[in-house]
């Protein structure tokens, strides 16, 4: 294998989770019986440009398909943070119903719709059909294909320019980074911003947070790969921020480098600075990671046998894809949990990848009342430990798995 953008052979394996299913292809009762696709998930760096990539076994046709589970709209903490945003853009930027915002991944609206509401004129690019119908439900008019050089040079040959082109969560998505990144300049107007968020790879490695890793991402990155990667393309950074969602994730400002129109933020040389100081353009960073991930395999395989011999009952809450990876990785089956609460109908009635745990709605948690819940969207704990306090009148406690093994 070679690295995606520096062309690299790549021989250094930043951690191997062994195999498992893609993490959103849930089951039907039916397919309980049929056989899984399992697929290798082992993580390679690349000693030159330090983008951390997993190997491209399963193909994204076949995961981002039209029975994609996940909608965006779900989480109220998103839903505030799109609008957060939306506003600080128009703040910023000065954007207006002569503007056009593109959004990369756009899901089912969850974003596009708080521009929409200013009158700012909006365009969806989202591959998965089901949730572009409920973002054209909504007005949101979507483009349903995956994004790249070739319908950026289509939409771009027809006019169609962003003042605005955004990206949430999309660019560890793309199999070919280079491609993606290559068409996000095509299709920027001359003085057009591009922001893109994406987790941060130095918070994956403090934090432990390899359940972060599945099939559908296929980079891990840091700051001073990107602006590599962008660079490359002649794009620039103007502006980066810190910000908590996803276990702490960067929001990037980029410009065409031929825009004098923008000034260099203090930001970018600061965070290339604290990336450097970590240590995140040495190999040494990206040792190790394998032990730490063993720990927590440990730990919680170590409490959930101990309430099986004390016939405790454990539910977890969030079907999240970081809950299958680190159920996979785990070896944790329906017999150590017993059901997954989720909010979202479209995966409710099913079973969660490889561990066949059935996904159910929150009525079946408060009528089972389980001694034990475990928040797999960590990220969200907050919020869901807000949602399911009344646990505690029942004496059931919370179990937070990453960055160690918490019980609230």
């Amino acid at each position: 294998m070679h690295c995606r953008f520096c062309k690299r052979e790549l021989t250094d394996t930043f951690i191997d989770l062994i195999n498992s299913p893609a993490s959103n292809s849930f089951l039907t009762k039916e397919q309980l019986n049929e056989p899984e696709a399992y697929y290798p998930l082992k993580v390679y760096t690349c000693p030159k440009c330090f983008l951390v990539q997993v190997d491209e076994y399963k193909k994204s046709d076949a995961i981002f398909n039209s029975d994609y589970v996940y909608f965006s709209s779900y989480s109220t903490s998103w839903l505030q943070h799109a609008k957060k945003y939306a506003d600080k853009m128009c703040d910023r930027f000065g954007f207006n119903n002569n503007s056009l915002v593109i959004e990369i991944a756009s899901n089912d609206g969850y974003l596009l719709q708080y521009f929409k509401e200013k009158n700012v004129p909006v365009l969806g690019i989202e591959p998965t059909s089901n949730t572009a119908e409920v973002a054209k439900g909504k007005g949101v008019e979507t483009v349903v294909d995956f994004f790249g050089t070739t319908l950026a040079r289509n939409l771009a040959d027809k006019g169609t320019k962003a003042d605005l082109l955004l990206g949430n969560n999309v660019l560890a998505h793309v199999p070919d980074i280079v491609d993606f990144v290559k068409g996000m300049k095509t299709i920027l107007k001359d003085d057009g911003v591009i922001t893109m968020e994406f987790p941060h790879l130095m918070q994956l490695v403090e934090n432990n947070q390899f359940d972060t890793i599945y099939h559908e991402h296929f980079s891990y990155l840091s700051f001073y790969t990107v602006k590599e990667i962008f660079a490359a393309q002649g794009l620039e950074m103007f502006d980066v921020e810190e910000i908590p969602t996803h276990g702490g994730s960067l929001r990037i400002y980029a410009k065409h480098k031929e825009d004098g129109s923008k000034a260099i933020s203090p930001n970018v040389e600061a965070l290339l600075l604290k990336e450097k100081n970590k240590g995140m353009t040495s190999m040494e960073y990206y040792n190790n990671f394998q032990d730490k991930a063993l720990k927590i395999k440990l730990d919680l395989l170590g409490f959930l046998l101990e309430q099986k011999r004390n016939n405790k009952s454990v539910a977890g809450y969030g079907a999240a894809a970081k809950g299958n990876t680190l159920m996979n990785y785990c070896g944790i089956k329906n017999d150590l949990i017993d059901f997954v609460v989720d909010a979202n109908p479209h995966k409710q009635n099913k079973f969660l990848p490889a561990s066949h745990i059935p996904v159910v709605n929150e009525a079946y948690l408060k009528a089972q009342k389980p001694e034990f819940v475990i928040i797999f969207p960590w990220n969200l704990k907050e919020e869901i430990v807000n949602q399911l306090a009344y646990i505690k009148d029942w004496g059931g406690k919370f179990v937070i798995p990453i960055p160690q093994l918490q019980i609230l």
